[in-house]
Order: C-alpha cells, then structure tokens, then sequence
C-alpha cells in the first residue's frame, strides 16, 4: 500500500507546474592545476538542457530543445516550468536554443533568447528578448528572425554573448546548405551583432556595403554551436562544428572570413576526401585550435571566477560525441597552450555551461543531467 501512495504523489507532482529531484549529491573528486574539486548532481530529468543562464543567485533558466523553459533552483534541484513561450519548430536540431540574461546595465533586465521560429518556406533561427515575471515570460520580442528560411531542421547555431558596449551577438548555423558559407546576402553560417534593442550598429563592417546585410559580423562559419566574449581582453571567441574532423576554436574579428566551405580540416561523411579547396588559405582566417577527430562542440565559455583561480581566462567547452568537458588554456596573445579532457567517465553528451557569481561551473548533459564543480 506504501508504494501505491508513492506512485500516486508522484503522478500528481508531475501534473503540477514543479517537479522535485533528489537533493545535490557529490558524484566525483579530482585535481586539476593544483585545485581539488569534486562535481555535484544538482538535478535531473531535463531533456536536451540546451542553454541555460542565472536569473538570480540561486536560479537557473534553463531552456529545453523540447520547447520548453524552466527555473531550477540550484539549492534544492527543485524545478518550475515557464509560460509565455511562442510557438517554436521543434524538429530535428530545431527547437528552443541559447538563452542568456543580459550582464550589461543597459539590458534593464532583458533575457535574450534564440530559438528556431516555424515560418512559411520551414523555420528560421531567431534572436529574442523578454522579461521573466514569477513563472512567466512576459514582453516577448522577437529581435530578428535570421534569412534565409528553411525547410532543413539542422544547423542553426545557436549561442549569444554581450560585449558590455550595448551590443549583442547570436551565431547562426549554414543551415545545411555549404555556399551560405560565402554569401553575404543572407544571415546564415554567419555571427550576427546588433545593438540590445535589435536595431544595427552603424559601425558593423557590412553596414553600408551593397549585396550584404548589415547585421553580418563575421561569416564563412559552419554550426557555431558556441560563443562568449572575453571582457578582459576585449575578444570574442566561437567554436564550431566541422563536418567529420575539424570542429574549430576561432577568435572572431570583424569583417573576417572563417572560411566555410571554401577551408576546412574536415572530411566528407561519405569517403575519405577532404572539405573545401584547402584547410587554410590567403584571406581567411585559421582557427586558433582545431579538433581532428571532432569533440563535437555544444557550448563554449570563458571562465572569469575566483572558485578555481587557475582556471581564470581559460576556455570551456562541452563535447557531445566525445562527452567531456573541454578546457583550454590560452596565453596572453590569446593561443592555446593546454588543452584537458574533464568527466571522460561521465559518457554524458555536454550541453550548456553557466558561471555562478561564486565562480562554481555549472554543466548540463542531454542525459537530462545538470552539474556543478565546486572546491573541494
């Protein structure tokens, strides 16, 4: 009869807007650069955690491929689902992507968002903002919807990062097809910058140039699934998947031509050839690291907390297919120097990544799984 009761409590939880998971617990120890850490599960049952990012000390937005949005509380691992979500394409790669809460003052409190938007011709990925009141999101914008559309569910980016100058960037996938790589006339394989209301920046280097949209800030990119912009160093850095072989770190410039699919170190999914003309080639510009066999990127971050002081400056990125997470060391002209593969035993596929104010890293595997890695 005891667990009879038990099945029915849990049914009922699972019809409200709140689900409970088990309480954080440790999972692994370890050391890295001299600093011991030990990772903590601090929730679960989260389907492909695509983005996610701090409303508050203790709360994670966390955005779900499924269409769905929803807060966890990082003290508990007690989680609410989100209203006031637009109708999203959730096919494929397609569904609710990025989401960042803006750190510029600017922002007023704006969460940025990118998703893929069912559109006459397929779907389009799609910068957003709104505001989140309770267990609602209220004020929905959509800031710009990315040319052109498409009927193929794959490769849309999607990541965002702020440059605390008023500007907001979102990456955008070729969406499948290879010449978008090369065509300033549409948004796709391309990092897009617009000012935090969505309008352009006059001094984007394709603002005034015939055949090109202005909202361009670099192009030639393959599926940027990973963004951030470093503020000590005024850089923006991105990590993209190449197509077997050859996932990139590149640092972005403005203008610049990242090569798609003209350069590559990739190979063709069907035979042993290689991509493009040349892995490198005059006019455009080389990644700073490349991953032959892919890693298959999901996320990037630069970390920035005093948690782990060795880690300042370093790159974070979660690796799908072979399910760790990334860490890079760059030196001062911004070169890779060290490279460690984190959590190999885990055999989970890393998602997304979050910073708290503390400088604990948060992770989140499309095993439904979300992590942190605290000092130990």
């Amino acid at each position: 009869m005891r667990f009879r009761h038990l099945a029915f409590i849990g049914v009922l939880l699972s019809t409200l807007s709140f689900s409970v998971t088990s309480a954080p617990g440790i999972v692994s120890t370890g050391s890295s650069e001299g600093m011991a850490y030990q990772l903590e599960k601090v929730a679960d049952g989260l389907s492909v955690p695509w983005g996610m990012t701090f409303v508050n000390p203790t709360t994670l937005l966390i955005t779900l491929r499924q269409g769905k949005a929803v807060l966890v509380d990082t003290r508990s691992g007690q989680q609410s689902t989100l209203s006031g979500l637009p109708d999203i394409y959730t096919r494929g790669q397609g569904g609710l992507l990025d989401v960042m809460l803006s750190p510029d003052p600017l922002a007023n409190g704006w969460i940025y968002f990118t998703y893929s938007k069912p559109v006459k011709g397929g779907s389009a990925t799609t910068l957003a903002r709104a505001k989140l009141s309770g267990q609602t999101l209220t004020d929905w914008q959509d800031l710009l919807v990315s040319r052109p559309h498409s009927e193929a569910s794959k490769h849309y980016g999607s990541r965002i990062a702020f440059d605390m100058k008023g500007h907001v960037f979102f990456s955008v996938g070729d969406r499948g097809n290879r010449p978008n790589g090369q065509d300033l006339s549409n948004h796709a394989a391309s990092i897009l910058r617009l000012n935090l209301n969505g309008t352009v920046p006059k001094d984007n280097p394709f603002y005034d140039k015939s055949g090109a949209l202005a909202e361009i800030w670099s192009y030639g990119h393959r599926n940027p699934q990973g963004m951030a912009f470093d503020t000590k160093t005024d850089r923006l850095w991105e990590i993209e998947h190449g197509p077997r072989g050859g996932d990139e770190i590149n640092q972005i410039l403005p203008g610049r031509n990242y090569g798609w699919p003209v350069t590559s170190h990739g190979k063709e999914y069907w035979g042993p050839l290689d991509v493009g003309e040349s892995k490198e080639k005059a006019g455009i510009e080389s990644p700073k690291k490349v991953y032959v066999p892919s890693i298959a990127p999901g996320s990037l971050m630069i970390y920035q907390g005093s948690a782990f002081p060795a880690w300042q400056g370093n790159l974070f990125t979660g690796a799908l297919v072979l399910q760790h997470l990334n860490r890079v060391a760059l030196n001062a002209q911004g070169n890779p120097v060290k490279e460690e593969r984190l959590f190999e035993d885990l055999n989970e596929r890393v998602r997304s990544l979050a910073q708290s104010a503390e400088g604990i890293i948060y992770f989140a595997t499309d095993n439904g799984n979300l992590y942190r890695i605290v000092p130990k």
